[in-house]
């Protein structure tokens, strides 16, 4: 009788757990590589339709809530709150990168939305930062709906719960 509940706990790690470290990783590496480039990162944000402004305040504040949001989602503090609350970042970013798409490729090369890491592993262009929005989008839904924790909880994964056996 033990192998059923084996096999839900695999599945649970695998449709849970994994979209939050995805998620939760993409995040804390686009926000780690866009911090040591805010100027570059701004002048890319100026050259699409954001005022300087509005551009600079993005540089410097958008880099900073991607690392508290993907390390907190890393944590698996509050993971269904993160998970809602990147869900209009990420509709942001897919807005973005549909402006750079209708604007032209040639306009737009790439995205920069991992700054440095860029140079090290390529950019990537506003399509397939679209297609990657996309996942993430549906990894946040996947674990706003199926994640088992209540939606304000403080559980984190690496906290040992009561009556849990550690394997």
């Amino acid at each position: 009788m033990k192998r059923p509940q084996l096999k839900r706990r695999w599945q649970r790690i695998v449709v849970i757990f994994v979209p939050c470290i995805l998620l939760g990783l993409v995040l804390l590496i686009s926000g780690v590589g866009k911090l040591p480039g805010q100027a570059e990162f701004a002048d890319v944000l100026l050259g699409s339709f954001w005022t300087p402004t509005v551009a600079t305040l993005i540089s410097r504040v958008l880099p900073w809530v991607e690392i508290v949001l993907g390390a907190v989602l890393l944590f698996g503090v509050f993971p269904r709150l993160v998970a809602a609350l990147s869900l209009p970042l990420l509709a942001g970013f897919m807005a973005n990168n549909a402006w750079a798409i209708s604007q032209g490729m040639e306009q737009f090369p790439d995205c920069g939305c991992f700054g440095i890491f860029e140079e090290l592993f390529g950019a990537m262009t506003p399509v397939q930062a679209l297609g990657l929005d996309i996942v993430l989008i549906l990894f946040a839904v996947t674990i706003i709906v199926f994640h088992p924790a209540p939606f304000l909880s403080f559980q984190s994964w690496f906290r040992k719960r009561k009556g849990e056996r550690i394997i």
